[in-house]
């Protein structure tokens, strides 16, 4: 029977198994959770995010679908999960016999166990030469640490200085899932070891799909990295890349290297192969660089650079290809453009968040592109998106208990061939705010917003505008009920440049200055109910608003930055339809509208209804373009949600206009969750001579590893005269995942219409990660989680 005894005399504590904790290949950190699975690495992916959300969080990369292995058959639970404590604590020594007739070499045979602290060393034969710290260890020999499994058939060396050579070497870094074998293993010292003829996976140690085997892998605890030298790569026993130099990660810490590559193609730009090289910089900062090879465009150079100091942080990106010799033709029928062949092609976008003394900070957001058509030319490999105009801004702000302002410039660029710089939005150049909210006394509250702007545009009338809104309120409510009257007094002043009365305005320094009063007020009735075997509480909330703006002639003023907002439900209880200070609306108007709503035991919001109109007791004369308006109500407006449980959800809009007798906003919306990976989307959306579309999306999950991906969105009008005819697909998409222990596959193919002509076009994206040989390039993944509502 195996003995317990107290420290050998003489031995240096637990030397044996000192020297084999050389072998480890990362620090000691996995964290043991029961036998068979001792890696947090093992846990689940993240919960789904809540139905509704428009952009879910990314997925962490998974090892769940790996199975218990084999080499982990011998884990032993309940040891230290951190090496604080080895270098005190004593050696704990069993074994069948123990022979020391010499007082100098020890014999150690039959199941000989020795733990100290985080350590554990089991073999068949141990001998140990207390004079000169030489150890033998033969049999069955497996070691255990906090971050570290290993087998071997024999091994040998000295724990002073710490220097050993294993045999037949199995070994598994518990905190990275990293595994392998060696023909030998030389243990350098605690944190450094190297494998000669060795191979290196992070799938399971009995089903490697991937793995490397190379003449030498170096592991380096200290940086977290690993070297091999003269790899093969190999995919299911067959090999399909050399390299003759590579580093990899061992643990979670970020490290300079390659990445995963990017194939794609599309229309405009042909086939594309990316390779990004990521560079660990320093701990607070780092880079990636991305050479891209566009078959019918050329090579393009793409960086990001980002920082974090303590006061700041931010990034960097840019994309530049030299000399385009396609630049001329944009590969839809061959149409010409403005730009020549030959012309360099550019996009740069930097953002910093600067924090200042006291409550000040600086934010910046510049972007600029080569042209107009670059995103129409570079965008459809999926990894971009591109919109009619590109933002820029830089501003100072600073806030206080009961105030906040700002002082900056907006700056807007065309990225649509046909907007041309007369239909772009005024740069603001500068634009100032300075917000109060201070409360008087318990009931009477003070606000006041300020703005001051400077408004620039070529070839078009210049000024600048000051608008100022203080206001008092003071609520009144209850348990069941609340009033909260509110008054304001707007004034906006303007100053035009010289050349406005080519414009046709008359007035050099139009102003306006109207009082706003608004009375909103409501009841809350509950009561208990109970639906299909559960129980909600009911609610019923009738609420009026109502609002008295005088009329003031506002035709001599410009329209810098307004336009009317589009109605809803919520615009029923605002002072303004118009946003922008440019048009303020007259108003004698009351709101008359109801909720109901379901809460679950929990306070939650399971089902709501609303239904509500605005009663104009007075004409509608403010108008941004168009004549006056005479209507006695606005258009009845209603919405609607439905959630009971946390698989599905439904959400409609309606909005029927008495005044005309037709619709003019449909909408519905339908969300499913499809298991704990799936979901399909369904949505219709109708808006009066605008739009009427259909947007069909799913995930669906065909097993643990594979899912279907797709979305198609159809218009069914057609654009310009508004009427029903052979509906356009204005996007489709389809894809396919595989995801399994330590490989993830993703192909993504696209169909999709890229300018208000209707020309369409095609990309197609593939995706393969290696799991734990580095960062994925999480591009496609992005794409989708905004193309698909609720993917993860």
């Amino acid at each position: 029977m195996p003995t317990r005894s107290r420290p050998l005399p003489g031995l240096r504590p637990l030397a044996l198994a000192i020297a084999l904790a050389a072998c480890a290949g990362a620090p000691p950190t996995a964290q043991a959770k029961k036998h068979h699975a001792p890696s947090d690495d093992a846990a689940p992916a993240g919960q789904a995010c809540p139905l509704g959300t428009f952009i879910c969080p990314p997925r962490p990369v998974s090892y769940a679908m790996c199975r218990p292995n084999a080499l982990l058959s011998f884990y032993q639970p309940g040891l230290p999960r951190d090496t604080l404590g080895r270098e005190t604590a004593l050696t704990d020594v069993h074994a069948v016999h123990a022979n020391a007739s010499d007082r100098q070499v020890y014999h150690l045979s039959g199941r000989v166990r020795l733990q100290r602290y985080d350590q554990l060393l089991r073999a068949d034969d141990v001998t140990y030469n207390d004079r000169t710290t030489a150890y033998d260890a033969k049999g069955n020999v497996r070691y255990q640490e906090s971050g570290l499994l290993m087998s071997a058939s024999h091994m040998r060396g000295t724990t002073t200085p710490e220097h050993g050579v294993a045999d037949d070497v199995n070994y598994q870094l518990l905190s990275s899932r990293g595994n392998g074998k060696a023909k030998t293993a030389t243990l350098i010292d605690k944190q450094h070891s190297n494998y000669h003829y060795a191979t290196y996976s992070t799938c399971d140690p009995d089903d490697r799909v991937w793995e490397f085997d190379a003449k030498s892998i170096v592991i380096d605890k200290v940086s977290g990295v690993g070297k091999a030298h003269s790899a093969v790569m190999r995919y299911k026993g067959v090999p399909f890349m050399y390299l003759p130099y590579f580093t990899f990660p061992v643990d979670d810490r970020r490290k300079s290297g390659f990445l995963f590559p990017m194939i794609g193609h599309s229309s405009n730009a042909g086939y594309m192969l990316s390779l990004p090289y990521y560079l660990n910089l320093a701990p607070n900062y780092d880079a990636t660089i991305t050479p891209q090879l566009y078959s019918q465009r050329g090579t393009m150079a793409s960086g990001e650079f980002r920082y974090l100091t303590q006061g700041s942080h931010g990034i960097l990106d840019f994309s530049y290809l030299p000399s385009d010799q396609h630049a001329h033709t944009d590969h839809h029928g061959n149409v010409r453009n403005d730009l020549d062949n030959g012309a360099n092609r550019y996009f740069i976008n930097y953002q910093d968040y600067t924090r200042l003394p006291g409550r000040w900070s600086f934010t910046t957001h510049i972007r600029h592109v080569s042209d107009r058509y670059f995103f129409r030319d570079f965008s459809n490999d999926l990894v971009r998106s591109s919109s009619s105009v590109l933002h820029s801004d830089a501003y100072l702000r600073g806030s206080g208990q009961w105030w906040s302002a700002s002082f900056g410039a907006d700056r807007y660029e065309s990225i649509d061939q046909r907007l041309t710089d007369s239909g772009l939005q005024y740069k603001r150049w500068p634009r100032a705010t300075f917000n109060l909210n201070i409360p008087i006394d318990e009931r009477l509250q003070f606000s006041m917003t300020n703005e001051a702007v400077a408004f620039r545009k070529n070839d078009a009338v210049e000024g600048n505008r000051l608008d100022i809104y203080p206001k008092l309120a003071m609520p009144f409510q209850g348990a069941a009920w609340y009033v909260r009257p509110e008054v304001g007094y707007r004034f906006t002043g303007y100053q035009l440049l010289d050349g406005y009365q080519k414009y046709g305005y008359t007035e050099k320094n139009p102003t306006r200055s109207v009082p706003i009063v608004d009375v909103d007020s409501g009841l809350i009735f509950e009561r208990d109910a109970d639906l299909f075997g559960h129980h909600y509480t009911q609610t019923l909330e009738p609420r009026l608003y109502y609002l008295y703006v005088p009329y003031r002639d506002q035709s001599n003023q410009p329209l810098f930055d307004t336009r009317e907002m589009t109605f809803d439900y919520w615009q029923l209880f605002t002072t303004n339809r118009f946003s922008g200070a440019d048009r303020q609306m007259n108003a004698n108007n009351l709101t008359a509208a109801v909720t109901s709503r379901l809460l679950d035991d929990g306070g939650v919001e399971r089902a709501s209804v609303s239904f509500g109109q605005i009663r104009y007791f007075t004409p509608q004369r403010v108008q941004a373009y168009g004549a006056e308006t005479d209507y006695s109500g606005s258009a009845y407006v209603a919405q609607g949600t439905l959630n009971l449980t946390d698989k599905w959800r439904l959400t409609s809009s309606y909005q029927w206009d008495p005044n005309n007798r037709q619709t003019d906003v449909g909408t519905v919306g339908f969300q499913r969750r499809l298991g704990a990976n799936g979901i399909v989307n369904f949505s219709y959306r109708y808006r009066d001579q605008f739009m009427e579309q259909f947007d069909v999306s799913a995930v669906y999950p065909l097993s643990d590893r594979w899912r279907l991906l797709g979305r198609w969105n159809v218009s069914l009008r057609d654009q310009t005269t508004f009427k029903r005819g052979a509906p356009k697909t204005i996007e489709a998409l389809a894809g396919i995942e595989y995801d399994s222990c330590c490989v993830a596959v993703q192909l993504v193919g696209r169909h999709y219409v890229d300018d208000e002509q209707g020309d369409t076009n095609n990309a197609i994206m593939l995706q393969i990660q290696f799991k734990g040989l580095g960062s994925f390039n999480p591009q496609t993944e992005d794409f989708l989680r905004h193309a698909i509502l609720g993917y993860q």
